[in-house]
Parts: C-alpha cells; sequence; structure tokens
C-alpha cells in the first residue's frame, strides 16, 4: 500500500528546529520507517540537493498536498502507522481541469486513498490556488491556525485583508456548510460580515466625557469617612510642592521685620526675601557711621568697601560677563564719573579706581581747588596708577554718549556747591549725553540733585530717598551688628549671601 502514495506532493513539519518540507514522494521505507521527498522546498524556499530522507521520528506532522490520479478525482487520506509508520492526518490538494485546486478536509477511517464524488449540495469554503502556490499551501495553513486561536484578531485581520491583498495571496470565499455543521478554520477566520465593521473611528475624547472624576473622588472619599479607612492618597490631597531654595524642613515663622529702628521710619522698602528694611533719617545715619570708625571702622576702610560694592554693581549694569570678557576687547565700555570735592567724590574715586583695574574705559571729572580732603589725595593717588583718564574741565568729557554715567557731586551737607559754574556745566552736559546714571550715596528727599537717576546706591540704610533717585540698592559696608545696637537699632542683615541687594518700594 506505501507505493500507492508515490508521486504524491506532501509537506512534512519537522518542528521549529528542522521547519518544514514540501515535496514529491519518491520513496517509503517500511522497514526503516524513512520517507523520501524528490526535488525539495525547506521553509518554502528550494533545496540545494535533490532529495531529502526523512525519519519518523523526527516528522510532527505530514500532509498530502497532491495525489496523482486519472482526470479530476479527488483524494484524500490518512497515513497511519501501520501503513508508512508516520503518525498524522492528511488531506491532499488534486488539480482541476482549470488548473485550481480545491482543499476537502475530512478523516478518513481507511489507510488507503478513497476517491470521494464531487457533490453540489455542499458549500464548503473554497480556497483558489495556483499551481504555483500548491507547496506552500500547507505552510499558509498553519499560519491561519495560529490566526484562528485569537478572536481579538478575526476582525482587525478581516478588514486588512479585504482592503490590501498581495497577487499570490489565497481568496477566500465565504460560504457555509447546511445541517449546522461545524464550519471549517478558514470561515471561522474570514467568515465575518466586512458590513459589521464600523466605518467611523472610535471617540476617545467623547467616551472619556462621560466619566466624571469629581463625582467618582467624592464617592470615594465619602465611602472613607463612614467606613474609617483610609487610602494611601486621597484625590484631593495634593502634595507640597517646594522650590529649589526652599526648606522642606518645618522651620519657625518668618519674621519679615527684623529691622526696628528707634524713630518712625518716614519710608519703607522690602527686598526680594520680603523683608523689610526702613529708612533713618541723615542725622541717625550720620550717628551711625561716626560710631563705627570709633570702633575701628575707619573711612578709610569704609571708602574701600563702598569702592568694591559700587564697582561691583556698576560691572553688572554695563553688561557682566557678556561684555568683560577676553574675546569681547573690541567693546571696552566707558564710564564718566563725575565727582565732587567731598568725601562722597572720594567714594567715586574709589570705585573708578576698581573699574579701570576690571578693563573699564574711566573718565574721571573732578575740579581743581586750591586744597583737597586727605581722603581725595589719597584716592586720587591710587587713581592715577591705573590706566584711567582725569580731566577738570567739562570741554575734556567725551562729546559722544558713553555707557554709564556714575554721579558723586551732591553732598548732604554743602549745598553750596550747586551754585558753582562748573557744577551746573556738568549737570547739564550729563542730562544732555542720555547715558543712563548711577548715583552713590545720593542725598535725601529734602535736597533735590540736578540729574536724575535710574538707579542709587545707599549704603548701610536707606534714607528717605525721592523719586529723581530711581530704583534704590543697598549695599554692606561691613557695619558690626552691635554698633547697631548701640545707636538704638534692632539690626538683623538683610542682605543674606550678597552685598548689594535691590530694594522695592512699600
Amino acid at each position: 500500500m506505501a507505493t500507492d502514495w508515490l508521486g504524491s506532493i506532501v509537506s512534512i513539519n519537522c518542528g521549529e528546529s528542522l521547519g518544514v518540507y514540501q515535496g514529491r514522494v519518491s520513496a517509503v521505507d517500511q522497514v526503516s520507517q524513512t520517507i523520501s521527498l524528490t526535488r525539495p522546498f525547506h521553509n518554502g524556499v528550494k533545496c540545494l540537493v535533490p532529495e531529502v530522507t526523512f525519519r519518523a521520528g523526527d516528522i510532527t506532522e505530514l500532509k498530502i498536498l497532491e495525489i496523482p490520479g486519472p482526470g479530476d478525482s479527488r483524494q484524500c487520506g490518512d497515513l497511519q502507522q501501520t501503513e508508512m509508520g508516520i503518525p498524522g492526518v492528511g488531506c491532499q490538494v488534486g488539480p482541476s481541469q482549470n488548473g485550481t485546486g480545491k482543499v476537502l478536509k475530512k478523516p478518513i477511517s481507511s489507510s488507503a486513498p478513497q476517491n470521494i464524488p464531487r457533490r453540489t449540495d455542499v458549500k464548503n469554503q473554497d480556497i483558489i490556488i495556483s499551481p504555483q502556490q500548491q507547496c506552500s499551501k500547507s505552510y499558509m495553513d498553519r499560519h491561519v491556525e495560529t490566526l484562528t486561536q485569537s478572536k481579538g484578531f478575526r476582525r482587525r485581520h478581516n478588514s486588512w485583508s479585504s482592503s490590501s491583498r498581495h497577487p499570490n495571496q489565497v481568496t477566500p470565499k465565504k460560504s457555509g456548510l447546511k445541517n449546522g455543521q461545524m464550519k471549517s478554520k478558514d470561515d471561522e477566520c474570514f467568515g465575518d460580515d466586512i458590513d459589521e465593521i464600523p466605518d467611523t473611528d472610535f471617540d476617545f475624547e467623547g467616551n472619556l466625557a462621560l466619566f466624571d472624576k469629581a463625582a467618582v473622588f467624592e464617592e470615594i472619599e465619602t465611602y472613607e469617612r463612614r467606613s474609617g479607612t483610609r487610602s494611601r492618597g486621597t484625590p484631593n490631597e495634593k502634595p507640597t510642592r517646594y522650590r529649589h531654595d526652599e526648606n522642606i524642613l518645618e522651620s519657625e515663622p518668618i519674621v519679615y521685620r527684623r529691622i526696628v529702628v528707634p524713630q518712625n521710619a518716614n519710608k519703607e522698602f522690602c527686598t526680594d526675601s520680603g523683608l523689610v528694611v526702613p529708612s533713618v533719617s541723615y542725622e541717625l545715619h550720620k550717628k551711625l557711621l561716626s560710631v563705627a570708625e570709633k570702633h575701628g571702622l575707619t573711612l578709610e576702610r569704609r571708602l574701600e568697601m563702598t569702592g568694591v560694592c559700587a564697582s561691583q554693581m556698576a560691572l553688572s549694569l554695563l553688561g557682566g560677563p557678556n561684555r568683560l570678557n577676553p574675546k569681547n576687547v573690541h567693546q571696552r565700555p566707558t564710564v564718566a564719573l563725575l565727582c565732587g570735592p567731598h568725601v562722597k567724590g572720594a567714594q567715586g574715586i574709589s570705585c573708578g579706581r576698581h573699574l579701570s583695574n576690571h578693563d573699564v574705559h574711566v573718565i574721571l571729572f573732578l575740579p581743581n581747588f586750591v586744597k583737597m580732603l586727605e581722603s581725595i589725595t589719597n584716592e586720587l593717588n591710587l587713581f592715577s596708577k591705573t590706566q584711567g583718564q582725569q580731566v577738570s574741565s567739562v570741554r575734556d568729557l567725551p562729546d559722544t554718549p558713553v555707557d554709564l554715567v556714575i554721579n558723586c557731586l551732591d553732598c548732604h551737607e554743602n549745598a553750596f556747591l550747586r551754585d558753582q559754574p562748573w557744577y551746573k556745566a556738568v549737570v547739564d552736559w550729563a542730562n544732555q549725553n542720555r547715558a543712563p546714571v548711577l548715583s552713590i550715596d545720593p542725598p535725601i528727599n529734602e535736597m533735590e540733585q540736578g540729574i536724575d537717576a535710574k538707579w542709587s546706591l545707599a549704603l548701610g540704610l536707606p534714607l528717605p530717598l525721592g523719586e529723581r533717585a530711581g530704583r534704590v540698592y543697598l549695599c554692606d559696608i561691613g557695619i558690626p551688628q552691635k554698633v547697631f545696637q548701640e545707636v538704638g537699632i534692632n539690626y538683623h542683615s538683610p542682605f543674606g549671601c550678597k552685598f548689594v541687594i535691590p530694594l522695592h518700594s512699600t
């Protein structure tokens, strides 16, 4: 009986390690339990050898794709171990007159091939296969069986197969079996009606809008209150968020008024952190500097500290590291420094020396006087060792606008200097130059200054400055805390990590 299968086209599945082979049966040995295929194909690729032989132990599944027979007969059968020694249920495709084939799956009890008459009343699922595709048909069936195991894939695969098919793919025809018989696997996979598939996309936003999240959270919270239970995180409770400069540890309440003066301040300021800084009168400020000088904070130290803080602020106003760097030497900034013959002028000269040391072109204006203060003489001696330029006439000041004007002309005591011709000429030049002005230690509100400032720098504690002083900054000149207490000021430093801080009007 084994010779009856010679010439049949079969598909042999040898498992995942060896794969699937198709070919024509050339020999069957019942003694050694082997079967040989000629012109074999391995996983759809033609083998280089003309013939391969398989043992019964290596074969997982065997399918008969075509049995040679006379005319248009269709044959199907099982290869039992008693005949060939190879288990498995087979199915064959016989060639028809028009060059196509039909797959008819039906269990056969006999081991020999049987002729099955054609029945016109049975509507089975037909699969049209070209002669070139007959060898790879069982390989495709194996994928179809895998797809049918997932019902979720059925609808998607049906929609895909109806819109885009490869020319060499099988084309399923929808059909069924009468009398409630079981549908074939292909009908189960591809048998759904395409009209049942909705054409519109799923509305995610509309579906999400149907979920009332607030109502659900409220219901959960109500249930927890009644039952006395508490979940890990109540939805309404938001975790506390901290900034990078905030401490996560609980501390004492912040006291924003840390500086208390013995008399009511005419004007109050606040820092960026919200600390209140009250202003003091000129008499109290003068007394504070006098007590500090008595304890060792001499005028020379105060001038040096004021010059450093003022130069740092001026360098920041000039552009900071974006402009003052070795790669930008062609844009060297120019500063016009206007000083009077008093201590305020000495502070400006100290600032000009530090600016010149930082590669800033400084033009110092100081009028000629027969006798100068010792502090001015000392500062001029140090300034002359820099690359700064000193002039005593308004005609020597630049005609073009400068980058910054530093005003140190005004003094708290010597108001008669405003009537001097040189003072009026310098004020006119500054107002016409249209450069931003920085005033160092400007006079109090009652004494109006001739030059409107954009920024003003106060020393230690601010004075009640007017609107013409512009934005007020405060610098630390190194006065100890006990010196403040000695003059009746309860003082706590508002500077933090800086030496110059901005103040805002309250």
